[in-house]
């Protein structure tokens, strides 16, 4: 599979792209301290001449300049730069986090499923589909402020950690369910295999045919799945965001970065330039990675 991977010069450009994303991520507190700037100061406060009589950056391209890389803020007068590391870290951090615990969710409910069958896929497969139904988007945003409501009463201000953990049980509890749908028709089909009731005459116990038969052979859709997942809870995510129930201020935020910029693009068109770029160019690489992970495991492909 590594040496077919090596071979296809798109998905290693993609896999570079994506691995200096996760570092850059990993490493904001360390650029940004580099740089000089975090995203909290104000600088539009403290120098005037940054931002003009109506809260717009001074300077052209959006207050471009070699103290701020990407500009500065309109209204506020925050560092464009550091903002998209530190939003890039949330964003991506959430996301993965969400895409660990749908894997692990969906693949033990999923190959439980399959290879028990009976009642247990039964009801396992009602399950998955009363949660199917659930348009996902609109689930999310009502299902957000009811989450937050129960670990902090409405009259209080909600700390940050609240809403990252709301973000991660909403998308996780509405996100499994593809996955264990998926493995549950692998395993389906696998269980009645030679190797699995050889197996079976030998008296493994099912927990060992599931771990040394069944998972091993379950490993690429798992994988590719997971390439596919990921992009989309990040979409998911800034979308919760920009739409004002996801990560608020001051917090750094690839879907809050969204939402300014929707109200200032006509006047400051730069700012939507940067995170709309990233995010783009994140997306697309992920889900082009996904397509030549694919490949790579499927001796068949012509690609």
């Amino acid at each position: 599979m590594w040496t077919r991977f090596k071979r296809d010069r798109t998905g290693m450009i993609c896999a570079i792209i994506v691995l200096a994303f996760f570092v850059v991520s990993a490493l904001a507190p360390v650029i940004a301290k580099l740089y000089g700037k975090n995203p909290y100061t104000l600088y539009g406060n403290d120098n005037f001449d940054l931002l003009d009589e109506f809260g717009y950056p001074a300077g052209s391209n959006g207050g471009i300049s070699g103290d701020f890389w990407f500009g500065i803020e309109p209204s506020l007068g925050r560092d464009v730069f550091t903002q998209l590391l530190y939003g890039m870290r949330t964003s991506l951090g959430i996301s993965v986090a969400v895409t660990i615990l749908v894997v692990i969710t969906g693949t033990i409910l999923g190959v439980t499923a399959g290879y028990v069958g009976g009642r247990t896929d039964y009801w396992l497969g009602r399950v998955i589909d009363f949660l199917l139904a659930f348009p996902s988007q609109l689930t999310f945003v009502a299902f957000m402020p009811v989450v937050v409501a129960i670990f902090v009463p409405p009259s209080d201000e909600t700390p940050t950690y609240i809403r990252v953990t709301a973000l991660v049980i909403v998308q996780w509890a509405l996100g499994w369910m593809g996955l264990a749908r998926l493995l549950r028709g692998q395993v389906l089909s696998l269980r009645e295999r030679e190797f699995v009731e050889a197996a079976k005459i030998t008296g493994a116990s099912p927990w060992r045919i599931i771990r040394k038969e069944l998972l091993p052979n379950v490993v690429t859709p798992i994988l590719v799945q997971t390439t596919y997942m990921l992009p989309l809870f990040v979409t998911a995510e800034a979308g919760l965001s920009y739409l004002g129930v996801g990560i608020m201020e001051p917090t750094p935020d690839w879907g809050r970065m969204f939402h300014t910029a929707g109200s200032v693009y006509e006047n400051d068109p730069t700012y939507l330039l940067f995170p709309g770029a990233a995010m783009v160019i994140f997306v697309l690489c992920f889900n082009l990675l996904g397509d030549s992970v694919r490949d790579a495991f499927d001796p068949k492909s012509g690609r």
